[in-house]
């Protein structure tokens, strides 16, 4: 690396880009700033953080339900690692059309990105297009007050099918499941809550291909479960087979021997005769079913009426493999949850099969499989989604330990002035959101939170509201610009 002054001195930092807020992005600039080197005053460094969103926090904010007890926790230390005020954030500003990877390299020394993945993973089977067919994704989106889909969801499905044994699989069940006026103490917009308390659902159904003891939600998320009010939680006796794949994860993994303890628990306080269960809803959680297809009929053609599986048994290894038998279930909608998958990138190389940006430890390789100096990939961008939040910051660390190793050899910016890539939003148009403006719109949900709950509660029902989020983009845009140009 050549250059006047000295790239990585105090006269002239090191320059990076990240692209995405999520935890990803937020872990991998924060370990930056406090890597050896930063700390040692061997290197200085100069972070700006980049988000399509006027918000930060990816999916935190737009991809975990609202009810979620780990919010809060993940959303307080993302928040103090933006608070110290050494990381610049970007909102609302979208990488492929606000800032092409040229502007980045003309003003960064080393771009990381760390776009997650927001899609659903396909499930290709006969009837996946029909009318009721949904994405869980989406419907985690619509439901997380995500600025970019549509403000109203079709819940006129009584009887409903959720394909996934994930966290997801879980989060999608629950909030379908749950009585509407019991997520006001979370932040769920009003449209969302008017659509929720609007649903005629009485039956949602959670299937799995593999046995209980290989789902793949967490005991805190199936816990969750059994906090829904007039709920009831059904299980089937003929779907509880271990082989010996089985017993050695009950016996080796205490999550597994936790999980699977709690749910034949379940069914063994459950009453023989289901008669007996008295709550307005069920929630029905079925293993060894492997999905086939979803059909119409004649009285709702090109709509979903039913979904057909394939009762599956394990193979001694953990496995599944078919029977042959075949089930149906009338339902009226149906819900994929199966996994997300990445989106591409422009002039970013892709794997459209695996949904990643290929990589090598983070630094990203070109089409021949060469490393591209000074681009960079974190998360699950990076790997793909699967993980939790501990795998994210293991994951950042390897990357920026690569970016490190390479700041030697980084191509150098030629405009990398901290005030040079805001006078080029500027003259693009591009309304930007800030951190500041971020605290001002936080202020504001907050606010609208404390309001409902001092008019005597929400919708009639008296609970104390922490946060109303706000959805309109263009509403988030304008409080936060409106409320840093109030500061100044």
């Amino acid at each position: 690396m050549s250059s006047s002054t000295t790239v990585g001195s105090a006269e002239r930092p090191l320059r990076v880009a990240v692209v995405g807020s999520g935890p990803a992005g937020v872990y991998a600039a924060d370990i930056l700033t406090k890597s050896e080197a930063v700390k040692s005053g061997e290197l200085t460094v100069s972070i700006d953080l980049f988000d399509r969103y006027p918000a930060p926090y990816g999916l935190i904010r737009y991809g975990v339900a609202p009810d979620h007890p780990r919010i809060k926790g993940i959303v307080n230390a993302l928040h103090k690692v933006l608070d110290r005020g050494d990381i610049r954030f970007f909102g609302n500003v979208d990488y492929g059309t606000d800032l092409t990877i040229e502007d980045l390299r003309t003003h960064y020394d080393a771009v990381i990105f760390a776009t997650g993945a927001i899609k659903d993973a396909d499930l290709n089977i006969p009837g996946i297009e029909l009318k009721g067919s949904f994405g869980g994704a989406d419907f985690v989106s619509w439901y997380d007050g995500h600025p970019d889909v549509p403000r109203e969801w079709p819940l006129d499905a009584k009887e409903i099918a959720v394909i996934g044994n994930g966290n997801v699989a879980l989060d999608v069940a629950r909030v379908l499941s749950k009585h509407a006026d019991d997520l006001l103490v979370s932040e769920i917009p009003d449209n969302v809550y008017a659509g929720l308390k609007a649903s005629p659902v009485t039956d949602v159904h959670v299937f799995g291909r593999r046995g209980p003891a290989q789902v793949k939600f967490t005991p805190l998320e199936l816990r969750e479960l059994s906090h829904s009010k007039d709920v009831d939680i059904i299980l089937y006796p003929e779907d509880f087979e271990f082989d010996e794949e089985s017993d050695r994860q009950i016996q080796t993994n205490n999550q597994t021997k936790t999980m699977v303890g709690t749910l034949t628990n379940w069914i063994a306080e459950q009453p023989e005769d289901l008669s007996e269960l008295k709550a307005s809803r069920r929630l029905h959680l079925h293993f060894l079913h492997s999905p086939v297809e979803i059909y119409d009929d004649a009285e709702t053609p090109g709509k979903v009426a039913g979904m057909r599986f394939e009762r599956t048994e394990l193979d001694g290894t953990g496995n599944a493999r078919g029977t042959g038998e075949f089930v149906d279930y009338p339902v009226q909608a149906v819900y994929r949850a199966i996994g997300y998958f990445g989106s591409a990138l422009p002039e970013i190389e892709f794997d459209h099969t695996k949904g990643v940006i290929p990589n090598d430890g983070g630094r990203v390789l070109d089409a021949a499989g060469t490393h591209v100096p000074g681009i960079y990939a974190t998360g699950w961008i990076k790997r793909g989604p699967v993980g939790l939040i501990g795998h994210t910051k293991g994951d950042a660390l390897e990357t920026v330990t690569y970016l490190l190793e390479d700041r030697e050899n980084l191509p150098v910016a030629q405009a990398p002035q901290e005030e040079a890539v805001v006078e080029l939003l500027d003259a693009r148009g591009v309304q930007f959101t800030s951190w500041e403006g971020w605290l001002a719109l936080d202020a504001h949900e907050l606010a609208l939170g404390a309001a409902a709950t001092e008019a005597g509660g929400s919708h009639g029902v008296e609970v104390k509201r922490e946060r109303i989020k706000v959805v309109p983009r263009e509403d988030m845009v304008n409080i936060s610009r409106d409320g840093v140009a109030a500061q100044v």
